[in-house]
């Protein structure tokens, strides 16, 4: 009986070590891991943030080539400026607002629309030209990457509204027709971005869109007659290379 219950003894002491060795090195690596964890304020309280984006595009046309279109010829331009000014009201968070303004112009001279050897259209003396003026709430959370404090990452919410205008006329002489529109959009997004420190004061920033919900309702008058409108909502969750915008801040 005594042999029976020192057995069972000896075997209990077995399996507490055993559960023991298991266990440890995951209560060493977390007590490592949270000894070795560093939070650095990145942007501090009290900060004035102040910038500028800026971006200009060009294209240039001639008996251009693409898919079905033959015989492309016209130019394009676009050009966006968006000053923001925010503060940081605790470390690493700050709020304030966006102001952006944007200029689009269309103008296409010719282009054949080629569907067969037997059906194609074409148009020319095609022009558009459109400005947009936009506002935005915006909050931002910084936080550094490891122990530096001149490279660090930073998410971005806007929420905007813009409002904008745009004239399109199509043919030459008697027989041009044009189009009035009006634009009121409002839209929720997501930014994240990577910023850099030049100095103290200065950095370079640039982000990217990720999310975004958007509604616009636009409405058009044509010859100065007829008369329509139209409504749009779209939701997007995936990055959207194309919205890469670089830009300037300053900390004061």
């Amino acid at each position: 009986m005594n042999d029976h219950i020192w057995s069972g003894f000896i075997r209990r002491l077995l399996v507490g070590l055993v559960i023991m060795l298991a266990v440890s090195p995951q209560i060493y690596a977390q007590k490592e891991f949270e000894r070795n964890l560093e939070s650095i304020s990145f942007v501090p309280k009290g900060q004035w943030i102040t910038g500028l984006s800026v971006s200009y595009s060009q294209t240039d046309l001639n008996k251009y080539q693409f898919f079905i279109v033959e015989d492309m010829s016209g130019d394009t331009y676009s050009f966006k400026v968006s000053p923001v000014l925010m503060y940081a009201f605790a470390n690493d968070l700050a709020a304030g607002g966006r102001f952006a303004y944007s200029r689009s112009l269309t103008r296409l001279n010719s282009a054949d629309f080629v569907l067969g050897a037997d059906t194609d259209y074409n148009i020319d003396n095609l022009y558009r030209i459109s400005h947009t003026f936009q506002t935005s709430a915006v909050f931002r959370n910084y936080f550094s990457l490891g122990a530096s404090t001149r490279f660090g990452m930073f998410n971005e919410v806007q929420l905007q509204y813009g409002y904008g205008q745009a004239k399109m006329c199509d043919g030459t002489g008697v027989d041009v027709t044009g189009t009035y529109e009006t634009t009121n959009s409002i839209s929720l997004g997501l930014t994240p971005g990577f910023i850099v420190f030049l100095n103290n004061y200065s950095a370079l920033e640039v982000n990217v869109g990720v999310l975004g919900l958007n509604y616009s309702h636009t409405s058009a008058v044509s010859n100065q007659i007829y008369t329509a409108s139209r409504s749009t909502s779209s939701a997007n969750f995936k990055i959207n290379l194309f919205s890469i915008t670089f830009g300037v801040a300053f900390y004061i």
